[in-house]
């Protein structure tokens, strides 16, 4: 009965594993599905979030109402609380009528906030009203309208983090984690990855009219070794590609070679700076092992840009007390020497350090290495879309 009930569960929903973090996240939603309980769901982006948000609603009491998907990184700051609450005729420029926002889309269904970790300051304010009372008011207008909406989030942000940075509402916070589901990367469930092969060469072959055979062990082992940074999406996309354009009812390790190298590049090739660089990008290592990170690159030049400016500060108050240390070949001699620049000449110099330079090359290479992919390249740097759109716009760089 379990074993039947699971199978539902796979081709119904999509929710495939049987690891145990995949059976705890499958476990938790079935409790939770049949409440009106809020439910926090995190994970990297692509791990199936959205999947399990619609597997609590198809589950829940409120199957037969709206389920509203909303995409808080991908709507501007400006618009996205006229989105959620809607607005009143003249509200703002461009305002011409009255529309509804999507809480009242959503009423008495769910309603999906997905990177609800994008979301202002400012909103969260009345998003934590409405989910405290389900009152709201439209922007431009001072009535009060009361809405019956279950809420779930999502988010790959870690939100205690964004809580101490002062980013994210406490209140908030604890508010929407009445039940939390964390969904693990791919990488770290690799068990899981053949049940997912075959869940996704059995629908596309169904879709595009071919009877699937299967695939090889071989060709499954060269697919578990991968490393997975786009999750359970990326392999998703890649198998749908491979059968669609090979025609392919039984997969190949001839196939799968064919595709994974330029889908999945084990590398990206950078200049290895010198003995002085700020940011020491080492070579990749003979044995494939090496993989650059560009999100880790990109936030150490973010985090250095503020020491800089804290070691600026510093020197402006300790300039008069700096001294000189030379070395000779035989001892090693201290002695106090006259400054040699100026404070002016030194800070100069400081000014000089180009981390605008790295950082636009970085987001230059990420976009280019993702063929102008915005979403996939501010993942790969480790940033939100919002973010990755204003240094595009900061520093002029042209598609």
């Amino acid at each position: 009965m379990i074993d039947n009930f699971n199978k539902v569960l796979q081709h119904r929903f999509g929710l495939i594993g049987e690891s145990p973090a995949m059976k705890e996240a499958v476990d938790m939603l079935l409790q939770a599905s049949p409440t009106d309980l809020t439910i926090l769901i995190t994970g990297d982006t692509g791990t199936g979030k959205e999947v399990f948000a619609n597997a609590v609603h198809s589950l829940s009491n409120r199957k037969k109402f709206p389920f509203v998907s909303v995409n808080c990184g991908a709507i501007p700051e400006t618009l996205l609380e006229s989105e959620l609450f809607g607005h009143e005729k003249g509200a703002f420029t461009g305002a011409q009528d009255q529309r509804k926002g999507f809480f009242e889309v959503a009423n008495k269904g769910t309603i999906f906030l997905d990177e609800i970790g994008e979301m202002p300051y400012s909103t969260q304010v009345k998003l934590l009203r409405i989910l405290e009372s389900g009152e709201f008011s439209r922007l431009g207008s001072s009535v009060v309208h009361k809405v019956d909406v279950r809420v779930i989030a999502a988010t790959n942000r870690n939100l205690e983090e964004e809580v101490r940075d002062g980013n994210f509402r406490q209140d908030l916070y604890f508010r929407l984690k009445n039940v939390f589901i964390y969904l693990p990367e791919l990488r770290k469930h690799p068990d899981d990855i053949p049940l997912l092969i075959e869940y996704f060469s059995r629908n596309v072959c169904e879709k595009i009219g071919l009877k699937y055979d299967g695939s090889s062990s071989d060709a499954i082992e060269i697919l578990t070794r991968q490393t997975w940074p786009g999750n359970i999406r990326e392999l998703k996309n890649l198998v749908e590609t491979m059968i669609t354009l090979e025609k392919a009812s039984y997969l190949t390790p001839e196939i799968v070679r064919k595709y994974v190298k330029p889908s999945l590049p084990p590398h990206v090739d950078f200049p290895v700076m010198d003995s002085n660089s700020l940011v020491r990008i080492p070579k990749q290592d003979q044995t494939g092992n090496g993989q650059f990170e560009l999100g880790l690159i990109f936030r150490s030049i973010l985090a250095l840009q503020n020491e800089i400016s804290d070691v600026k500060t510093m020197l402006r108050h300790t300039m008069s007390d700096i001294e000189q240390i030379k070395f000779s070949k035989n001892e090693i001699q201290y002695q106090k020497v006259e400054q040699i620049k100026s404070d002016e000449e030194y800070f100069e110099n400081l000014e000089n350090l180009k981390l605008e330079d790295m950082e636009k090359q970085l987001i230059t290479e990420a976009l280019r290495r993702y063929h102008n992919n915005r979403r996939q390249a501010a993942s790969a740097l480790g940033v939100s879309e919002r973010t990755l759109y204003r240094k595009i716009s900061d520093y002029e760089i042209t598609e």
